[in-house]
C-alpha cells in the first residue's frame, strides 16, 4: 500500500510523521514523506522517500495572527498547491498531521481516503471536559460540572467562528462547506496521558507514542556517582525560555543538588552555554540517554514527555504555551511530574529535590510508561482505513 504522510516542519509534528513511515516501512508498505525542507535529508538518511510539502511559506496575503486563517486558509491553497504532487505519488491513502490540516483537504479534493495523525492527546472539544488547555481535571460534583458548563460557553464562540473559517476555506477550493472528517484518527499518545470522555469519537483511536530521532550520536554522561538530571528544553516556539541556562547557574553537584549529580543537556541547537565539567550540552539520542535518566526537566511538550513516561522517568515540567500547559497538568495529576510556573531559581531547586528524595513519582512514570499495552498497531489502522 502506497501511503502518503503529510506534515509541517515542527519537531513535535514532523517527528512522529518520520516514526510512523518507518513503522509502516517496517510492515511493507510503502510511506512517502511530504514535509518541510528541514527534515527531508533526516528522512532520507533513515530510508524514508520524502518530498518537499509545498505552500508553507508566508505569503503577503496571509494573516499569522489569526490562527484559524494561519490553518484554514493556508492549509486550503496548500491542499491545492499539492494535489498535483499528490496525484504523481498515486497514494492509496493520505495521512494528515492534525495541524498540517492540507493532507485532509487534498484527499478529499482527489477523492481518496485519508487518516488524521494526532501526535499528541485527542484535543477535540468534549461535552464532558472543560476546555482543552485550560489544565483543569473534569469538574466533580454539582459546582465542578456548572464550572465546566460555563467554561465551555465561554470557548464555544471561537469554536464556531474557527468551524466557520473552514468552511469558508472548503468551499473556496470547491468541497462542501460540511466537512466530513477523517476515516480515522491516530491518536498517539499513551493511554495514560489520556481523559476519560463520555463522546469519544468512534473513529479514533489511541495507537501510542511516535518517536523519531533525528541523530545516532550518543550524548556523553559526565563521570560521577550521583544522580543523572537531564534537560530537555521545548522545541517550540512556545516553549518557556532560559531553562538550560538556569539548570547550570543554580543545579549544582553538593550545594542544591545531590554530590556527584551530573546534568545532560540533550537539544537540537548547538553547544551555547559555559558548560561546567559535571555537565554535557548537544543532540543526541534521547531514547539511550533516557535509560540512564533519574529526572527529566523539560517543557512539556508532548514527545519528550511520552518518551520519558515509556522509560519510567519523573519529570519536573516547565510548560510554555500551547498545550504544554495542559501536558503538565495531566502528568501532575498523574503522580509522575511537579510543575514550574513561573520559571524562578528556587523552585527549580525545590521542585528537582522534591522528585529526587521520592520513589512516589518515579512509581507513578513506571505505571504510565506500562499503559503502552493498551494501543492499537498504527498500521492496522492505516489498512483497515483503506479496505473500509
Amino acid at each position: 500500500m502506497r501511503v502518503a504522510v503529510v506534515a509541517g516542519p515542527d519537531p513535535g509534528h514532523a517527528f512522529p510523521a518520520i516514526a510512523l513511515c518507518l513503522r509502516l516501512a517496517a510492515a511493507g508498505d510503502h510511506p512517502i514523506l511530504l514535509t518541510g525542507t528541514e527534515w527531508l535529508d533526516a528522512a532520507r538518511d533513515a530510508g524514508i522517500e520524502a518530498v518537499e510539502l509545498a505552500g508553507l511559506d508566508v505569503t503577503d496575503g496571509d494573516d499569522d495572527t489569526d490562527a484559524g486563517e494561519k490553518i484554514h486558509k493556508r492549509a486550503a491553497r496548500m491542499a491545492v498547491l499539492n494535489v498535483p504532487v499528490l496525484r504523481d505519488l498515486t497514494p492509496d491513502l493520505i495521512v494528515s498531521d492534525v495541524i498540517t490540516v492540507c493532507g485532509g483537504l487534498a484527499a478529499e479534493l482527489m477523492g481518496i481516503p485519508w487518516v488524521e495523525l494526532n501526535p499528541q492527546p485527542l484535543y477535540l472539544p468534549s461535552r464532558g471536559l472543560p476546555p482543552i488547555g485550560s489544565g483543569l481535571a473534569p469538574g466533580t460534583g454539582v459546582r465542578g460540572r456548572v464550572r465546566d458548563v460555563v467554561l465551555r460557553a465561554l470557548t464555544a464562540r471561537s469554536v464556531k467562528e474557527g468551524q466557520r473559517q473552514r468552511s469558508a476555506a472548503r468551499v473556496e477550493i470547491g468541497l462542501p462547506a460540511r466537512e466530513p472528517g477523517p476515516a480515522r484518527r491516530l491518536v498517539a499518545t499513551l493511554p495514560a496521558l489520556e481523559v476519560p470522555r463520555p463522546d469519544w469519537p468512534a473513529e479514533a483511536v489511541v495507537v501510542g507514542p511516535l518517536h523519531f530521532e533525528p541523530t545516532d550520536a550518543v550524548l556523553p554522561i559526565p563521570p560521577g556517582e550521583g544522580p543523572v538530571i537531564v534537560v530537555a528544553p521545548s522545541t517550540a516556539a512556545i516553549g518557556a525560555q532560559g531553562m538550560a541556562e538556569l539548570v547550570l547557574e543554580r543545579l549544582v553537584p553538593g550545594r542544591t543538588v545531590p554530590a556527584g549529580a551530573r546534568v545532560v543537556i540533550s537539544r537540537l541547537g548547538g553547544q551555547d552555554v559555559v558548560v561546567p565539567p559535571w555537565a554535557s550540552v548537544g543532540l543526541g539520542r534521547q531514547d539511550e540517554l533516557l535509560t540512564h535518566a533519574d529526572l527529566v526537566i523539560c517543557g512539556g511538550g508532548h514527545g519528550m514527555l511520552s518518551k520519558t513516561l515509556l522509560a519510567g522517568v519523573p519529570m519536573v515540567v516547565i510548560p510554555g504555551g500551547g498545550d504544554q500547559w495542559e501536558l503538565a497538568n495531566r502528568v501532575v495529576r498523574q503522580g509522575s511530574a511537579r510543575l514550574i510556573r513561573p520559571l524562578t531559581a528556587e523552585a527549580l531547586v525545590a521542585e528537582v529535590g522534591e522528585v529526587l528524595s521520592s520513589p512516589a513519582y518515579r512509581e507513578a512514570a513506571r505505571r504510565a510508561g506500562e499503559s503502552i499495552a493498551g494501543v492499537v498497531d498504527p498500521v492496522r489502522v492505516c489498512h483497515e482505513s483503506v479496505a473500509g
